[in-house]
């Protein structure tokens, strides 16, 4: 089987229909009147038993098969409908390993492609709308590892303080001044104690001796 023709008219159903598929008994024959008591009745419904023939869920007389009893197993549900839908759209996915990622206009292309532009629009429309439909309900991966962690640093809170600052009492501490400050002398006395004192006199040229005895009495009384 390259491509299955099988779609649905009514695709929004699907989930709730897959849903009741796996809450009920399995049924010895995949039969319209099996679709009507799990509550579908509309003509659209009926479109579940060719796309469930497609998917290998139930055999060409309504049978279901191994698939359909593993589809039961809700941990295994996903990926058994991902294998039917591989083999279903098995010429989709030779182009394209991964169709389940691509966009509605490039199913539409391919689809178109595929069945040679022999499909109205509105099939066409209905066939993509229905592959979509059920990626949704299917795991292709499964298993898959999950994405490694990042070796970049993690940028915490604490990574952006900056280091232990120290107390601010050693910052703000100056040198405590001496009990005792040495006295030192004055600069202002030592200069005063250096000082000397040079007098030149001039005397007279006289020669009375009396008058050099006054002059130097005087000295005396005043210097010294």
């Amino acid at each position: 089987m390259g491509l299955t023709s099988a779609y649905l008219v009514a695709a929004s159903n699907l989930g709730p229909f897959l849903k009741a598929i796996t809450s009920a008994r399995a049924p010895d024959k995949f039969t319209l009147k099996f679709i009507e008591d799990l509550g579908f009745k509309t003509t659209n419904d009926r479109l579940f038993i060719p796309l469930f023939k497609a998917l290998r869920l139930i055999d060409e007389n309504g049978v279901p098969t191994q698939r359909y009893f593993e589809f039961l197993d809700d941990n295994r549900s996903k990926a058994v409908l991902a294998d039917g839908i591989q083999e279903a759209y098995e010429d989709l996915f030779r182009l394209n390993k991964r169709a389940y990622k691509l966009s509605k206009a490039d199913l539409t292309g391919k689809f178109k492609s595929l069945t040679e532009g022999k499909k109205s629009d509105t099939v066409l429309s209905n066939m993509v709308r229905t592959f979509l439909e059920l990626a949704k309900f299917a795991d292709f991966e499964p298993g898959a590892p999950a994405a490694p962690p990042s070796t970049e640093p993690v940028t915490t809170q604490e990574t952006m303080l900056p280091k232990e600052l120290p107390d601010q009492a050693e910052i703000q501490q100056e040198p405590k001044a001496p009990d005792k400050i040495l006295q030192q002398p004055s600069p202002v006395k030592r200069l005063i104690d250096t000082v000397s004192y040079r007098i030149e006199i001039v005397l007279p040229a006289v020669r009375d001796k009396a008058v050099y005895d006054v002059i130097f009495r005087s000295l005396r009384e005043h210097l010294l």
